[in-house]
């Protein structure tokens, strides 16, 4: 029988899932409510008009958001000594995106990457240094590309609306600690150990843990797994720059899906580059709000940066076609696969059994 625990857990779950799906489809009835006049059927038409050319490499340049992310997973673990099939790296991936979506926490995902890792036979320890090294990596791309943006056009941040600006800057200035945060575990991992060892002995004295000595062997074996795969890649530092490339990529192509639908649309280059440019700057604002998928706020900074260059019926156009292609299509196609992975898995090791 499932424990009190698990069963609180799947509920937990399941109401997030249930959340997310509310607050999705608000957020798509509030947008076009705003649109002034735009309705679905305008959308359907302005891709039926689009290039598809253009448009084809939009849906291909939003599905590599997911595959750089398990080309990147798998990079780390190759360094630390573990050589993963694609299709593994890939669940890990779409478990990730899937799971950081419908949780109030842009690291909502990781316990579920964590999962798949584990049932493949990666010890826990170095799957704790794996996630936190991608982890780092990713939120560092994203300051990255949001500098660069600031470098390409510094007046486009005066552009936006007063609370754009607080939630871009504060954005900065979150992801920027977020990445310092994380350097400094990897640096100081064992830690995080301590904090689990003293809480396993709080339970214990709390006679809510019997005996403890199972748990505390695993503790220290997952220590010493993550000590190692910490050593290795940071005497190995063309694993962090293989890897920050691959979160660079993913981040770049995810980023630039708003152009190439605006240019598919029959917009012009140099307009293109600047929807681009704020593209960047909004990805930075929404980043740390702890909303499912930052719906609503994603959707709200990227009307708002689109207008002043594209005006505000187009500014809706791309910003429902974006969001469709990199968020809610991919974050669903990621959910298919995490189940089937997981389904897969199970029948697998049933018959092992």
């Amino acid at each position: 029988m499932l424990s009190r625990k698990k069963i609180n857990d799947k509920y937990k779950k399941i109401c997030w899932i249930i959340f997310s799906l509310v607050l999705a489809c608000l957020t798509v009835t509030t947008v076009i409510k705003q649109s002034e006049g735009v309705s679905l059927s305008d959308i359907v038409h302005t891709v039926m008009k689009a290039d598809k050319t253009w448009l084809i490499v939009a849906i291909i340049s939003a599905s590599m958001f997911i595959i750089c992310e398990g080309f990147a997973v798998m990079c780390i673990l190759k360094g630390a000594g573990y050589k993963i099939k694609f299709k593994n790296g890939l669940l890990y991936s779409t478990s990730d995106i899937f799971f950081s979506a419908v949780t109030p926490s842009a690291t909502g995902g990781q316990p579920a990457s964590a999962f798949f890792m584990l049932r493949d036979g990666i010890p826990a320890g170095v799957v704790t240094a794996t996630l936190i090294i991608n982890l780092m990596l990713y939120t560092l791309s994203v300051v990255i590309l949001g500098f660069i943006a600031v470098l390409m056009y510094p007046a486009a941040f005066f552009e936006f609306r007063i609370f754009s600006r607080v939630l871009i800057s504060g954005g900065f200035a979150v992801l920027c600690g977020l990445s310092a945060f994380f350097l400094l575990m990897l640096k100081n991992g064992e830690k995080i150990f301590l904090v689990a060892f003293r809480i396993l002995m709080f339970f214990y004295k709390k006679r809510l843990i019997k005996r403890p000595d199972s748990m505390v062997s695993r503790l220290r074996k997952a220590k010493m797994d993550y000590r190692q795969c910490a050593k290795i890649v940071v005497k190995k530092p063309m694993i962090l720059l293989y890897s920050l490339f691959w979160n660079l990529l993913q981040r770049f192509t995810q980023l630039i899906v708003p152009m190439l639908l605006y240019i598919s649309m029959g917009g012009h280059f140099k307009e293109a580059i600047m929807v681009f440019q704020r593209q960047c700057l909004v990805t930075v604002g929404f980043n740390f709000v702890p909303i499912p998928g930052a719906m609503g706020v994603a959707d709200y900074l990227m009307v708002d940066g689109f207008s002043e260059i594209v005006g505000r019926e187009l500014a809706f156009h791309l910003e429902m076609l974006s969001r469709s292609l990199t968020f809610y299509i991919c974050v669903s196609a990621s959910g298919i696969f995490t189940l089937f992975g997981f389904l897969l898995g199970r029948r697998r090791n049933d018959r092992s059994i």
